[in-house]
């Protein structure tokens, strides 16, 4: 996954070889909104790539226009913060968004195997006080879905399935944190590494307690959706889950190890599917994967095509196309097309993942399009004019919400250039 700049300067270089969920110096957390024009913004100095855009294709009356709101959005709009806080200002992000005509709102719930939300299975994320179990005293996930539906918005409810604590991660484990109750009695459901502390996908305990915590958020709140992205298996090294997959051997397993650990993925993957359909078949289902294919087969192990190519897996793909139309491995408009022929089956729907955290930045991997994102000011509505040509697409999501709305100085003017211009292709 693509490392993110610890500068202060948003100049940094960010990485487009995976696509990953990754915070970059230009997209820390905030409320305030830029000004935005009704009208698209002239490029002044910056030059568009008019030789990558596509002819001009309207949207269609459902166009999901999504935005992801991270636990990096939430340490500043809802850490420390009292109920009536939190509600202005979570009130203040989805008037954003609206502002430039979007639709819809993808919170995330479960950032570290804890709840912004009260849970039977997860513990008080640290997320809301700083301290993980410690009761905030309201409901973040009943305001938000609230604040939405007053508004006339979608809100999907996004959690991490298996990640418990990145390295990075300093907040303790609670002690009623069932990640914690499993280490202490030496229970291999849960792996701790050098990398940080994961569920093991191949855990039955794991995967019940993960679609658990599905059927309680699809219970309780009327959210639209169930979402999930691109952390599934955080390594490749065989250690991680030696004992585990020792033990489906000895008790006949024939599958190799990465077969056997994207089977494990596929598993949970239906698991969830039928749990939200067994308790409301209108929310949907959908898993937004890295862009890079080989990258979600060989070392993320999950099979995506095989998602695509059958029912009972999913309701929509929303795969990361974090790269830019010039990259010179992975152009946008042929990654996108790719997602879009696989889906073989009816009722599955594409939405593209775009990525307004690189406004600014060189992006580190893409060879000759390294420039591409300094050097345009209206990449992102010619991405989702050009994606709206593929067949199965339905939407679009941006992440992340900082990155649009509280972009870093020394990008703020291309950024709010570039939302005018996203504008202007919403109406």
């Amino acid at each position: 996954k693509p490392a993110s700049s610890s500068s202060s300067s948003s100049k940094a270089a960010v990485s487009a070889s995976s696509g990953s969920k990754a915070s970059s110096a230009s997209s820390s957390g905030g409320t305030q909104s830029s000004a935005l024009s009704s009208k698209p913004a002239s490029s002044s100095s910056k030059t568009s790539s008019s030789n990558a855009a596509a002819a001009v294709v309207p949207a269609s009356s459902g166009e999901v226009r999504a935005a992801w709101i991270s636990y990096l959005d939430f340490n500043t709009i809802l850490k420390n913060k009292t109920k009536a806080e939190f509600t202005a200002n979570i009130g203040n992000v989805f008037d954003n968004l609206l502002s430039i005509g979007l639709n819809t709102a993808i919170v995330q719930v479960r950032p570290f195997a804890d709840a912004l939300y009260p849970s039977e299975y997860f513990p008080w994320s640290s997320t809301i006080t700083g301290t993980e179990g410690q009761n905030p005293g309201f409901d973040p996930l009943a305001i938000m879905v609230e604040q939405a539906k007053k508004r006339g918005m979608r809100i999907e409810a996004w959690i991490n399935p298996y990640r418990v604590r990145n390295a990075s991660s300093s907040a303790a484990l609670s002690a009623n944190n069932q990640a914690q109750i499993w280490l202490n009695e030496g229970n291999e459901s849960v792996v701790k590494t050098s990398t940080g502390i994961f569920y093991d996908p191949a855990s039955k305990q794991a995967q019940q307690l993960i679609i658990n915590g599905v059927k309680e958020l699809v219970t309780n709140y009327d959210i639209d959706a169930i979402h999930m992205d691109d952390y599934f298996y955080p390594t490749t090294d065989a250690s991680f889950d030696a004992n585990s997959y020792n033990a489906y051997k000895s008790g006949g397993g024939t599958l190799a190890l990465a077969d056997w650990r994207r089977e494990n993925v596929n598993t949970l993957v239906r698991g969830i599917y039928s749990a939200i359909k067994s308790i409301n078949s209108s929310v949907k289902f959908g898993i937004s994967p890295q862009g890079n294919m080989n990258n979600n087969y060989n070392t993320q192990y999950i099979d995506v095509a095989k998602w695509l190519s059958n029912k009972g897996y999913i309701d929509y793909i929303c795969p990361q196309v974090y790269f830019g139309f010039e990259n010179a491995a992975q152009p946008f408009s042929s990654t996108v097309a790719q997602f879009n022929d696989m889906i073989k089956v009816s009722g599955i729907e594409l939405y593209v993942g775009l990525a307004p955290y690189k406004l600014g930045c060189t992006d580190q991997w893409a060879g000759a399009g390294k420039t591409e994102w300094q050097n345009t000011t209206d990449i992102l509505a010619r991405m989702v004019q050009d994606a709206r040509s593929n067949s199965k697409y339905a939407g679009f999501a941006m992440f992340r919400y900082g990155s649009m709305f509280n972009p870093a100085a020394d990008v703020k003017s291309q950024v709010e250039t570039e939302m005018a211009n996203l504008k202007a292709v919403l109406k």
